[in-house]
């Protein structure tokens, strides 16, 4: 077994954030905190950007994946507007999360509570090619729905 990548970061801002955590020993995600010194509320289909208070060094080769938690999904429709976000290994801007508010209420965003999670994952860029042509499948053309599910 190959050992785990090397995830480096720095805290930045006046609210200092825990640091990014696996809930659970099986957890693929990080946990981001909300890096607010108050409240911020959201009113339904609002989007806001709020600040992690963290600058990832993500290792060359990987990228940081910011998803949105499915408990506030659930039980409150917040969300993340570009799900997945892609953190770049060379990015060294603090990380925001933009959430949107799906539901139908208001909702209050603490200052340090769980707002989203970041998996760290391993990506490969390619060569491109254009061709004349490329090669069949069975499933062709066939987009959205198209495999019967």
């Amino acid at each position: 077994m190959t050992s785990p990548a090397t995830l480096r970061l720095r805290r930045v801002g006046a609210v200092s954030v825990p640091l990014p955590s696996y809930q659970t020993p099986g957890s693929a995600g990080l946990d981001l905190c909300a890096a607010l010194p108050e409240m911020v509320l959201i009113e339904p289909g609002e989007r806001r950007l709020i600040p992690t208070g963290l600058i990832f060094e993500i290792p060359a080769g990987y990228e940081g994946q910011v998803r949105p938690r499915s408990g506030l999904a659930l039980k409150h429709g917040i969300s993340i507007v570009n799900s997945p976000g892609t953190i770049d290994s060379d990015f060294r801007g603090e990380v925001g999360i933009v959430l949107i508010n799906h539901g139908q209420e208001p909702y209050v965003v603490e200052p340090l509570s769980r707002i989203a999670q970041i998996v760290i994952a391993r990506v490969e860029q390619v060569t491109i090619e254009e061709a004349e042509s490329l090669t069949e499948t069975s499933r062709g053309t066939g987009g959205y729905g198209s495999t019967g599910r």
